[in-house]
């Protein structure tokens, strides 16, 4: 590189385009792309990186920094202070996302300095990352799985990623596991347990009933309850507020297929809640960042055509997580696949803490395809 590297708040609306357009230059340099990788939906990420109204910054705080030498972007990152996480936590702890950039340990250096900085002088005496700009939506770095494209809504980034973050002073803090399972083989697995299925339901009283479109937002308030109590105590975990969770529903109400969505519940409560979404990423990846005018057209009329989806949640809450509800479950994963003919499932993602939900899925015979790592570093 030449020139002078500088490091800037992306506060004009020149430098937050050069910001969003920078993984094209790092993905896909010279027009040649990086078969892997899937461009972000831009008009979203500029919600999520706070340049729009979203309701995680009702309680957060955020920087977006552009690193840039010679007159041309080189890295970029977002700091943030999730204020949910520290009064839950009681830390004071810092957070970093949407890092990209070159393969400079330079570049990475500067980019950190100025965010650590920031968050210095705001009282942080610590940082975690990656966090997109939570654990609650996309976050981790990908460092085992470079083979393949992301399913929907996991990251992808190139693997030098790993020691710019070592080159900064990062340390491992969690890994998190993506399975993968062929639907022929969950389909054997469900017909085995078929009896254990039947038992489980008549055991408990249970009902199982679809999401009901119609009660869209309702139902995802619903499901989103049932996640907030079921991941209590689990690593790094932080609720899901109810503002949020009014923008989730609003954003999930076109691509939630409601045979893959589905609620048990025992008289007439809800106790465990699944949602696969489809691998929307085999369509995304097409449209080159831009989801209108017609790229939301292409994703809903192309949908038919998808082979995979990703098994994102199969949640219950404390007191029913023994009672055989996962089989359950797991059974209305084969009955979806087969009438929409998808091939294969991801469960992603899972904590490598989470001793109980790998070992099921290991048991069941599903195997580690991709492999994310989320760093701390003290201040």
């Amino acid at each position: 590189m030449s020139g002078a590297l500088v490091v800037r708040p992306a506060a004009s609306w020149r430098d937050r385009r050069r910001f969003q357009r920078l993984p094209w230059l790092i993905y896909a340099p010279a027009g040649v792309r990086d078969p892997n990788w899937v461009p972000p939906i831009l008009a979203q990420e500029r919600l999520l990186l706070g340049w729009g109204r979203h309701p995680f910054y009702d309680n957060a705080e955020v920087v977006t920094l552009l690193a840039e030498c010679g007159g041309q972007a080189v890295g970029r990152l977002a700091v943030l202070i999730n204020h949910v996480h520290n009064r839950k936590y009681n830390e004071r702890r810092g957070f970093f996302g949407f890092f990209e950039c070159v393969n400079d340990a330079t570049v990475a250096r500067a980019l950190f300095d100025a965010g650590l900085d920031w968050l210095r002088q705001r009282g942080m005496t610590a940082v975690r990352g990656p966090a997109n700009p939570s654990l609650n939506y996309t976050c981790g770095l990908l460092v085992d799985g470079f083979d393949r494209p992301p399913c929907f809504l996991m990251t992808y980034n190139p693997p030098y990623y790993a020691a710019l973050l070592k080159s900064c002073g990062f340390a491992k803090s969690q890994d998190m596991y993506a399975y993968e399972m062929d639907t022929v083989l969950l389909a054997a697995l469900a017909e085995r347990y078929k009896p254990a299925v039947r038992a489980a339901i008549e055991r408990a009283r249970l009902v199982m009933r679809p999401f009901e479109p119609r009660r869209h937002q309702q139902e995802i308030a619903t499901y989103l309850d049932i996640y907030n109590r079921s991941l209590e105590g689990t690593w790094g975990f932080t609720p899901v507020q109810p503002s949020e969770a009014r923008q989730i529903a609003d954003e999930l109400r076109h691509v939630i297929i409601p045979r893959f969505a589905v609620f048990a519940e025992i008289d007439g409560k809800p106790v465990g809640a699944l949602l696969a979404l489809l691998d929307y990423n085999q369509i995304v990846r097409k449209l080159n960042g831009r989801l209108f005018p017609f790229g939301f057209v292409r994703l809903l009329t192309g949908r038919r055509h998808i082979t995979a989806a990703r098994a994102m949640a199969m949640t219950m809450v404390p007191g029913y997580q023994v009672a055989g509800l996962g089989i359950v479950l797991l059974d209305y994963l084969v009955d979806a696949a087969a009438q929409w003919g998808i091939k294969r499932y991801e469960f992603s993602w899972v904590l490598e803490s989470n001793a109980h939900s790998r070992g099921s899925l290991e048991r069941a015979g599903t195997k580690i395809v991709s492999t994310y790592r989320m760093y701390d570093k003290a201040l």
